[in-house]
């Protein structure tokens, strides 16, 4: 069997250019003077889209696990752009709430993260990006034993 050159393997180059995107999106982040990190906006971001939201469905949504999801929500605590409020109605969980600074950081950092993807996709037809994401969602299946 010959040998296959780690630059060749199609998993090396998407994991390279996902690598390349959060160095490129935090920068973004970093030179608006937004001090939060990705995986803190990807939290941020899906506790917004997300009514009563657990901990781990964040983490789920999010690839992380339940320890770095409870220390990103403690930092973002913290920070107070979010709160942890007991449930309405199971008394084991927390409800996660954006507090007002949260929903101000939602609103600052979309503009700019819509910004950084649209540089991050210059000159790539969108009928690319389709079928990338048609790719992406079969490797995905096939990974996931759903195919």
């Amino acid at each position: 069997m010959a040998d296959i050159r780690l630059q060749d393997v199609v998993f090396y180059s998407l994991e390279s250019a996902s690598k390349a995107y959060r160095r490129f999106a935090q920068s973004r982040l970093d030179a608006a003077g937004i001090d939060i990190t990705i995986d803190q906006w990807l939290v941020l971001k899906t506790i917004h889209e997300t009514a009563d939201v657990t901990l781990q469905q964040v983490g789920v949504a999010v690839f992380k696990d339940f320890a770095s999801i409870t220390r990103i929500v403690q930092l973002l605590e913290r920070k107070g752009l979010l709160r942890r409020k007991p449930h309405s109605t199971d008394r084991r969980r927390s409800e996660l709430v954006l507090t007002k600074s949260g929903q101000s950081v939602i609103r600052t950092v979309e503009p700019v993260a819509q910004a950084y993807r649209r540089q991050a996709l210059d000159g790539i037809d969108p009928a690319e990006v389709a079928r990338l994401r048609a790719v992406l969602k079969r490797i995905t299946e096939n990974c996931d034993g759903q195919h």
